[in-house]
């Protein structure tokens, strides 16, 4: 199996700790690719006609794609101990997408400053953006503590992945100001093995 990947990316970092989560790390070849919404090169819209990653080329010949699908598709490949069944399973995934959401938000918000012309950039949409993250959380301390102090699984380390993507792009905001309960539960498991090993980089 080849992933294709970009090492600042939140999405590809979730399916590359779920890798290393399920011990599947060096079954798969890592390929980076250089991708953004403006310029998605030709190796990845092969794979994914939307031209985002993370992608994964599957030996038969298949590809799957969105860090959803492929994280959950690397599960079932091992003893599946990233996602519980139902009915906590619609838990997970409510979680899941909340962390996808701050993702989503915070790439934005980078491409909104790394693509745009100084003078294109548009400063409400920047707002409205951070306004999506603050609310997701707050979500995460109102409603899901103890989904995160539960279990470490997928959702709970994607959620990890979103703090940890916040602060590589957006941590002159910083998030922790107005919300200790969250701040005090990532430095509690930004330590785990999986996380260490996929630290984003520039």
């Amino acid at each position: 199996m080849k992933l294709f990947v970009a090492p600042a990316s939140p999405f590809v970092r979730k399916v590359i700790v779920a890798l290393h989560e399920t011990g599947q790390i060096g079954a798969v070849e890592l390929v980076p690719v250089t991708v953004s919404p403006v310029a998605p090169g030709d190796t990845v819209p092969d794979h994914n006609p939307l031209g985002k990653i993370p992608a994964l080329a599957l030996d038969d010949g298949r590809s799957l794609f969105d860090s959803r699908t492929i994280t959950r598709y690397i599960d079932s490949l091992a003893p599946g101990t990233l996602y519980p069944q139902a009915p906590a399973l619609w838990d997970a995934l409510v979680l899941e997408s909340l962390a996808d959401g701050i993702m989503d938000a915070a790439v934005s918000m980078a491409y909104e400053g790394r693509l745009r012309p100084e003078n294109m950039r548009y400063e409400p949409w920047l707002a409205a953006q951070w306004l999506k993250i603050d609310r997701a959380l707050g979500a995460l301390e109102t409603r899901h503590m103890d989904q995160l102090n539960a279990t470490a699984d997928m959702a709970v380390l994607a959620v990890a992945i979103a703090l940890e993507y916040v602060d590589f792009r957006h941590d002159a905001r910083n998030w922790r100001a107005n919300h200790a309960t969250l701040a005090a539960w990532h430095k509690a498991i930004a330590g785990r093995a999986s996380l260490v090993a996929s630290q984003p980089k520039a």
